[in-house]
């Protein structure tokens, strides 16, 4: 009797169990039914769309006018809008200043601090041979920066030649990587008798180069060599 009593009891609890959940799944199916769907609203995307288009145009016209901004130092001859002239900038003029100042820096550092390092750097070396080292590195130090300077010495930097005139206006870089202004004439100009590299023309015992492929004026470079530009008429002529 005990054990008919118990499994009576094990299937109504069974059978409770099974008609809650199934009346709890309907309730929660009814629900989802009567929740309404969200609705996208594509209209008010497409304001935001074209507003982060016209965000991005602005910040690559803010670079592109950035970048843009400054003197135009290309080793173009252009003119200048004041007065017409004709301009010309050495195309490598910033990178020769650097390693000019790099050069400096490096030959200063060597006589102040080449000493000192070694003298202290090895105590039970002999003093004769201390001073022979730091001596000779001071040399090499000295003569590479004086070679840089006589290399890099015939280099225009700037050159300004108003249509028409006799003279131009050019800046030369110094020992001390500083600009000096020059007026040269052209009846001054001559070809250079030597075998240096670098050298377009010779004017007041001194020494000149231009780029002859970044100056398009050609008008400016005949003038800037008159008689190489009279040979090779001739030779053509031949």
């Amino acid at each position: 009797m005990a054990r008919a009593a118990l499994v009576h009891l094990l299937r109504s609890q069974s059978k409770q169990l099974s008609s809650r959940s199934f009346h709890s799944g309907y309730q929660l199916c009814r629900l989802g039914a009567r929740s309404p769907t969200p609705k996208v609203n594509f209209n008010s995307a497409i304001p935001v769309a074209a507003a982060q288009r016209r965000w991005a145009s602005q910040n690559s016209a803010a670079e592109d006018n950035k970048i843009s901004i400054g003197p135009h130092r290309g080793g173009e001859a252009v003119e200048d809008e004041k007065d017409g002239s004709v301009v010309y900038y050495g195309p490598i003029s910033s990178t020769i200043k650097k390693v000019k100042l790099l050069s400096l820096s490096t030959c200063c550092l060597s006589v102040s601090l080449g000493p000192v390092i070694t003298f202290m750097t090895s105590p039970d070396m002999n003093v004769i041979v201390k001073g022979a080292v730091a001596s000779s590195v001071i040399f090499m130090s000295a003569t590479t920066t004086a070679a840089l300077h006589w290399f890099v010495s015939p280099y225009i930097h700037k050159l300004k030649w108003k249509p028409g005139s006799d003279s131009f206006e050019v800046e030369m870089m110094s020992w001390l990587a500083t600009y000096i202004p020059k007026t040269i004439r052209f009846a001054d100009i001559r070809l250079p008798e030597t075998n240096r590299p670098f050298v377009t023309f010779k004017a007041n015992e001194n020494f000149y180069f231009v780029d002859a492929e970044h100056c398009h004026n050609k008008a400016l470079l005949a003038r800037l060599t008159p008689q190489k530009a009279t040979q090779e008429s001739a030779f053509k002529n031949l």
